[in-house]
């Protein structure tokens, strides 16, 4: 295998991008996060494949801003494999495109049984792509010569996978349901913004108490500000278990808290006043946190029976009859319907429950019309005999 060269040069980018310009088909697109070594997820390796131009190694640190290649291949097809993964760092810089496939998503409306890269190139082409570097730090300077014969590996199967997948849409009669989900994701809200991220920490839901709820937010965002400030993954800090064992036990003092054998972490005795500071801080605080986050976060599924349940027994009854149609037409259940989804319309149905107007509500919580046409009329038939089966339940017996 020949050795691939990163490209770190403005001069050098350009150059390529006049190759990539001058090739043909559609263009395959993979990223290289640094996902649990730094806080940002920027691109540390962009890799394109295009037949007829090459493949090309991109350092997006050294490079800056992609324009010109985006608009090089803006009306053409780019082939990504779980592109939710990779299209918010690309979109970072300048890379946002038109029209994809999914390889990842494609494969899963196909209903195959794993769908990891390794997995679909194997099982499709017969060719064993090795995973190992998946979870490297890709902000290391310089990449390892592996590294990058992995990353270039990845995005020059990709074309042959694409070709693979849309001949099994084709024979499946999926062909319209990919590019509608394939539409969707290049207009879905990849990260929304949450009002209280803090809220985010593992282990939350087991703290008790107002003020220790302060204390476990300060932590978090002590945490949260060092970790961008030096651009380090929060987890590497002081683990989230750390944090929520001190708002916990809420030391009485400095020494206390550097006493604590569950706070751990590279940085929980370097940056002990850091912590204590932010104990103290949810101590005193008059902004005291609610018991749960504000929104139209729905109760847990398993709560409903208690909370609402009529709402429950929709729930029950529609996830049923969706198991069937997820069956018949070999799709996940969750790429069918997305729980949120049914969830919601199960929790508040139409007035009037026809497969019409459950339509009309899946599509307002954002289905896809193939998912509107493939479920409505199983909840909706779900949905009444549930009503019916509380009614009868509930008359007197004589």
């Amino acid at each position: 295998m020949a050795d691939h060269i990163v490209i770190d040069t403005r001069a050098a980018y350009l150059a390529a991008v006049e190759r990539i310009a001058a090739g043909n088909g559609p263009v395959a697109v993979d990223a290289e996060r640094a996902s649990g070594f730094r806080y940002s997820q920027r691109a540390y390796l962009i890799q394109v494949f295009r037949r007829g131009s090459g493949t090309f190694l991109f350092d997006p640190p050294a490079v800056g801003r992609f324009d010109e290649l985006n608009d090089a291949i803006l009306d053409d097809e780019w082939v990504l494999h779980a592109a939710t993964q990779d299209l918010t760092c690309l979109r970072e810089v300048g890379l946002d495109p038109s029209i994809i496939f999914d390889t990842e998503l494609a494969a899963r409306l196909l209903g195959l049984p794993r769908v990891g890269l390794g997995t679909v190139v194997e099982e499709l082409l017969g060719i064993h792509l090795a995973k190992e570097h998946s979870a490297a730090d890709w902000s290391t300077r310089p990449l390892p010569e592996p590294w990058l014969n992995y990353a270039a590996l990845d995005v020059e199967l990709l074309p042959d996978l694409r070709d693979a997948i849309a001949a099994l849409l084709e024979e499946a009669g999926k062909v319209d349901i990919a590019h509608q989900e394939f539409a969707d994701e290049l207009v879905r809200e990849l990260a929304p913004v949450r009002n209280e991220p803090w809220r985010r920490l593992s282990g939350i839901h087991s703290i008790r108490g107002l003020r220790n709820l302060a204390v476990a937010r300060e932590l978090w965002l002590a945490r949260d500000a060092l970790a961008r400030e030096i651009d380090t993954a929060p987890g590497r800090l002081v683990p989230d278990a750390s944090l929520t064992a001190a708002a916990k036990a809420m030391p009485e003092s400095k020494r206390a808290l550097s006493a604590m054998r569950e706070f751990t972490g590279r940085a929980s005795r370097t940056e002990i006043d850091r912590w204590w500071e932010a104990i103290e801080a949810g101590r005193q605080t008059d902004d005291l946190p609610v018991l749960r986050g504000n929104g139209d976060t729905l109760p847990p599924p398993r709560a409903w029976s208690d909370r609402n349940p009529d709402a429950d027994g929709r729930l029950k009854a529609a996830r049923i009859a969706l198991t069937a149609v997820s069956e018949e037409r070999s799709i996940p259940l969750e790429n069918l319907l997305t729980p949120e989804t049914l969830r919601r319309v199960a929790w508040t149905p139409p007035d009037e429950i026809t497969p019409d107007s459950v339509g009309e509500s899946l599509a307002d919580h954002g289905a896809r019309p193939w998912q509107v046409a493939a479920t409505s009329q199983a909840i909706a038939q779900a949905f009444v005999e549930s009503t019916q089966s509380a009614d009868e339940g509930s008359e007197p017996v004589s």
